[in-house]
């Protein structure tokens, strides 16, 4: 009896289940709600952007000229500094005894030179009158030649010795920013060999980036040389905003790297801010063809799957379909289409994600400034 009563349940629930699915399957599915744009067409200068680093112009290493220990410091490491400011200051004593050795060794050989003279000057007279030979005055002479080299030999070893005592105290050879890792006071240093700090210019600053092999071999069969796109350079910083001040090429390598394929150059700014900093990095934007009436599409409308790139569009009967594209050069926040879409397209721009092929939709159509995309209007 418990078997029938299970079968007919079972019975019972089968017609149940089969009468809700044909009911649902009679109700004609939801439209999905997105936002959508037509496609758009105008002429378009197309930017190219190449990752960059932002280093120092020009890195000075600092290098004493004389040995000794570190007496003063004059500055911190971080500190901005300008060319002919004093940044370290050597034990001088030695040297400032070497000066005065070199200056009385020079009186010297001044004072015996003054004495020789004098006797040239009675030695011709005396030879004039015949009362010495003349080979006696030719010694005289010749004495007179010798020490007046032992002058100039003193006179430059006094200068060797002012300049010593002078290059004590160490100053800056450029304008710029001078590094954390200095020295500290009383640490011996070797003339000519121990890096007290290094200076880094600030102002320009250089970015260096690379370009490849395809990207340099698309740039000359367009004709745009260095001289043409090379001239107003923009950078983009990593927190996506736009350096205000244009900079221009200034370095190309003489050919590429072997083992990277790229081609190594270097743009020059102008960071009267200091906002630039070395080891920051930069996205170059560098300004080349101009595309005559491109199509043009958000970015956030492009989707990607397999190495493939497709959009989701309304059709004619306001249905989704994905449409393989593909893709030209990016202009700001928008992309270049080359095949794939007809300036009649419109292209859904968000709610693509809970679309289906054949999906209906209720389409909003909106416009770039409805995007909130910044630096466009």
């Amino acid at each position: 009896m418990d078997k029938k009563r299970f079968i007919w349940l079972a019975i019972i629930l089968l017609f149940v289940a089969t009468g809700c699915s044909k009911e649902q399957s009679a109700r004609p599915p939801q439209e999905v709600a997105v936002k959508a744009m037509q496609v758009m067409q105008q002429d378009t200068p197309v930017t190219y952007e190449f990752v960059g680093e932002i280093v120092a112009k020009d890195e000075v290493p600092i290098q004493a000229r004389v040995s000794g220990n570190i007496l003063r410091k004059m500055v911190k490491g971080g500190d901005t500094v300008r060319i002919g400011q004093p940044l370290y200051e050597i034990d001088a004593r030695q040297y400032a005894a070497a000066v005065d050795d070199a200056r009385g060794n020079l009186a010297k050989a001044q004072a015996t030179l003054s004495n020789t003279r004098r006797d040239v000057v009675r030695y011709k007279s005396l030879a004039d009158k015949g009362g010495i030979a003349i080979q006696t005055l030719d010694a005289q002479l010749s004495k007179e030649e010798q020490e007046m080299a032992v002058v100039a030999a003193a006179q430059a070893q006094l200068t060797r010795t002012q300049n010593d005592l002078s290059d004590t105290v160490i100053v800056s050879p450029v304008n710029g920013r001078i590094g954390v890792g200095e020295l500290s006071v009383g640490r011996y240093i070797q003339a000519g060999s121990t890096v007290l700090a290094t200076v880094s210019t600030v102002d320009p600053i250089q970015v260096r980036f690379s370009m490849s092999e395809n990207e340099y071999l698309k740039f000359a069969r367009m004709g745009n040389t260095p001289d043409a796109w090379g001239q107003n350079l923009k950078i983009t910083l990593s927190d996506g905003s736009q350096y205000p001040l244009a900079g221009h090429l200034e370095q190309i390598d003489r050919g590429m790297a072997n083992q990277t394929g790229t081609l190594s150059m270097k743009a020059v700014f102008a960071n009267p801010q200091q906002l630039l900093v070395p080891g920051m990095f930069a996205r170059i934007v560098a300004v080349g063809e101009t595309r005559t009436g491109a199509l043009l599409i958000p970015q956030r409308a492009v989707q990607e799957m397999l190495g493939k790139t497709f959009v989701t569009v309304a059709n004619a009967d306001n249905k989704a379909e994905t449409r393989p594209i593909k893709l030209g050069p990016k202009v700001g926040n928008l992309q270049i289409v080359e095949q794939g879409l007809s300036l009649q397209d419109i292209v859904i721009v968000e709610g693509f994600a809970k679309t289906q092929p054949g999906s209906p939709l209720k389409v909003s159509l909106i416009g770039l400034n409805d995007l909130q995309i910044p630096g466009t209007k």
